[in-house]
């Protein structure tokens, strides 16, 4: 059904849904256009609208041919939408959805381009904040790229900022896609154009490896990973190539390299890459870390290993019509209490959850776990006895003569030399 957006659009048809807003396919006074409606609470937030406005004029002046133009706001009564340019393709996340990894030549060339469309955002001091597969389409009718890719464009600049408002907000919040988020804001530092580059080098690991580098199991281990581990090589990619990942995925923000000298790389890795079909590697073990898992495993008896079910498939803010909603744990814009010091410090492994050649056994899986059980059980119930032993040996040599020990006043603290 056709719906009104201010006086000059109508929305005729939804495309997809996301955690900010829905977005829609319109007509404008120029032709169709793309509309994104945001959500009712957020359009009756007068400080956010507010916001909007004063960041009307930077959204519209950003003009790059790799950043999904806005080309108006909309604010009228109850409706506070952006009305974008109108892409004719799909996300990166419903080609993920369907292809799982890419081959490399292909992946390095969509980062290209998104490291180009952050170039220019950087240069006019915007901070896009919200990197990830959902938030850059793909033009299905550009011209074919290296390896056969699709133009890449990025999407939704400014709405992470809007979102993230004092009001909104507080200090202890952390506000992102816990997969996607830089080390320094997980500490509660202000976003710099640094987080950006961190997330896109994550979301080029994740076009070749099939998964995040420190995605997996709950948002609080996720948000420790990113601060305390480091991602271990990824097999059968060009080294170049990973020295280029290490350093954008760089604890340190000043590490990291500029967009634009990123781009550059990136596009001089191509001819290296061409031909290379995509990596054969298998996810890591998401429940490696996670202490309750640990204890859990620990308190039940060894069994045989059970069949693996299928992984389930990541979370997708779709612009086309028929396509999943969202998985909440990959949602835009997500709550997060910030860590603790001592809770990020706690439980760190050294590196993060570790890929493995396809056919490889998982380190931490059941078929290796129980051995390994049955090990410490067993040095367990042998330290048992030697104690037992001891503690014997030593009760009979005090009870046959041995000098008599003052009782215990409960002090732990040595006697004070003479």
């Amino acid at each position: 059904m056709a719906r009104k957006i201010g006086s000059r659009y109508t929305a005729h048809q939804i495309l997809g849904r996301g955690s900010a807003g829905t977005v829609w396919l319109g007509e404008g006074p120029d032709g169709p256009v793309a509309i994104k409606l945001l959500r009712e609470d957020l359009a009756s937030d007068q400080e956010l609208v507010g916001r909007f406005v004063q960041e009307r004029t930077a959204l519209l002046s950003l003009d790059h041919p790799r950043v999904v133009g806005v080309r108006d706001l909309v604010v009228d009564g109850n409706d506070l939408a952006l009305v974008m340019d109108l892409i004719r393709g799909t996300d990166l996340r419903t080609r993920l959805e369907r292809e799982r990894r890419m081959a490399p030549e292909a992946a390095v060339a969509i980062a290209a381009d998104v490291a180009d469309a952050l170039a220019a955002a950087h240069a006019a001091g915007i901070v896009h904040r919200d990197v990830k597969p959902e938030n850059v389409l793909l033009d299905m009718q550009g011209p074919l790229g290296p390896g056969g890719s699709h133009p890449a464009l990025l999407t939704d600049f400014g709405i992470a900022k809007l979102i993230d408002t004092p009001r909104r907000t507080r200090a202890t919040k952390i506000i992102g896609t816990p997969d996607y988020l830089a080390p320094e804001i997980i500490e509660g530092l202000p976003p710099r154009a640094a987080v950006d580059i961190y997330a896109l080098a994550t979301v080029l690991y994740e076009l070749l490896a099939g998964f995040t580098p420190f995605g997996g199991g709950h948002p609080g281990a996720i948000l420790r990973r990113h601060v305390t581990e480091t991602v271990v090589p990824l097999p059968g990619i060009p080294d170049e190539l990973w020295q280029l990942l290490i350093q954008c995925l760089a604890k340190a923000p000043a590490s990291r390299l500029r967009a634009s000298e990123l781009a550059a790389r990136l596009r001089e890795l191509g001819p290296l890459l061409a031909g290379m079909a995509p990596l054969d590697v298998d996810d890591p073990d998401d429940g490696d870390d996670s202490a309750a898992d640990q204890d859990s495993e620990q308190s039940r008896p060894a069994e045989p290993e059970p069949a693996e079910p299928a992984a389930p498939r990541r979370g997708a803010v779709s612009l086309v019509p028929g396509a999943a909603s969202a998985d909440s744990n990959r949602d835009t814009h997500t709550s997060m209490r910030v860590p603790a010091p001592d809770e990020l410090a706690g439980g760190a492994r050294g590196t993060a959850r570790a890929p493995r050649a396809a056919g490889a056994p998982r380190p931490g899986s059941a078929r290796n776990r129980h051995p390994a059980r049955r090990r410490r059980i067993t040095l367990g119930v042998a330290g048992l006895v030697l104690a037992v032993a001891l503690g014997g040996g030593i009760w009979a040599m005090t009870s046959s003569g041995g000098e008599e020990r003052p009782p215990s006043d409960g002090n732990n603290s040595a006697p004070a030399a003479p």
